[in-house]
């Protein structure tokens, strides 16, 4: 293993905590990371990596070598970003971390394309509603939706989407369409448990303001979840409308009060600390404000409930 190789190895270390982390971000087995490392410290005959069952600690040189390893690091990529620029050819693998929902109803039908325009790029996608360590995972770019919360790491706004009280339409033949933002606490509500759900919601309408708190048998962890527990009649949810629009679209699904507004659901990029958005990551983020622009331009719901995803960035990311 060449220096530069091991020098990136050690600072992939670093930043995963881990050789079994380490090695599953780089590609390689974890008898070739520990090896890197061994054959590193044997070199500068220096320990730089403390092991214990809580894991990895660097020592006092291992810290100050990673820190000029990791500048070092960086210089190289953007080498290499310069060096690429005059070629359109993408090759190597991008891993992704994204909610499960937006991804299977807005993104996988789109990746064709991509995948076309780009034949040697390969994407991992790691689906997880959950705000993942994306340093721990090794991912290269994150998509979140929500709101940013995510510190100490290079993050860019793409766009929002507008939340909607949303129920079927057999449900609220059942259970009656509420007229005031206190009536949904008569209904059956579907809570979303991770960050960006919750029981009480805030709605504003002109200078009014009218804060609810919704009460329902049924809690779920999930987007999917949520998804389908409205599409089954079960109750109502106050969720982002890009989860329903096929449904709304054609009916089943329907959205009320829509004269009162909710905070907007954010869509967020977010590249992990301490790493560069390369070319291939600039490619797949492109493709992704590419989709929401189609989407934003080709569908139609009937409910006044806004657009898929207004505001999206038009110039180049400098993540």
């Amino acid at each position: 293993m060449d220096q530069l190789t091991a020098l990136g190895t050690f600072v992939r270390v670093i930043e995963t905590g881990s050789f079994s982390t380490a090695a599953r971000s780089l590609g390689v087995g974890q008898p070739a990371v520990s090896k890197a490392i061994a054959t590193l410290e044997e070199r500068l005959a220096v320990r730089l990596l403390l092991r214990s069952t809580r894991g990895l600690t660097p020592t006092d040189a291992g810290e100050a070598f990673y820190e000029r390893a990791k500048r070092v690091m960086l210089e190289v990529e953007q080498a290499e970003h310069v060096a690429r620029g005059a070629s359109t050819r993408l090759s190597g693998r991008v891993r992704v971390s994204a909610d499960v929902t937006f991804t299977r109803l807005h993104l996988m039908p789109a990746l064709n394309g991509f995948l076309d325009t780009y034949p040697d790029l390969a994407l991992d996608i790691v689906l997880d509603d959950r705000n993942v360590d994306l340093l721990e995972e090794g991912v290269d770019v994150g998509l979140r939706t929500g709101t940013h919360d995510i510190l100490n790491m290079p993050a860019r706004k793409l766009g929002e989407a507008p939340r909607c009280v949303v129920g079927s339409r057999a449900y609220f033949e059942r259970a009656g369409i509420p007229a005031t933002p206190g009536e949904l606490s008569c209904h059956q509500f579907i809570n979303y448990s991770q960050q960006g759900g919750g029981r009480v919601w805030t709605f504003r309408r002109n200078d009014a303001e009218s804060s609810v708190s919704l009460n329902g048998q049924l809690s779920v962890s999930a987007l999917e979840g949520v998804r389908e527990a409205v599409l089954a009649g079960v109750g109502i949810a106050v969720a982002p409308e890009w989860m329903f629009l096929p449904e709304l679209k054609s009916g089943q699904v329907r959205t009320v009060l829509t004269d009162w507004r909710l905070p907007p659901c954010e869509l967020w990029v977010v590249i992990p600390a301490g790493r560069m958005a390369s070319r291939k990551t600039h490619a797949f983020i492109t493709f992704v404000q590419e989709t929401l622009g189609h989407a934003n331009a080709s569908v139609a719901t009937p409910q006044p409930c806004g657009s898929y995803f207004s505001e999206p960035i038009q110039e180049a990311l400098t993540l």
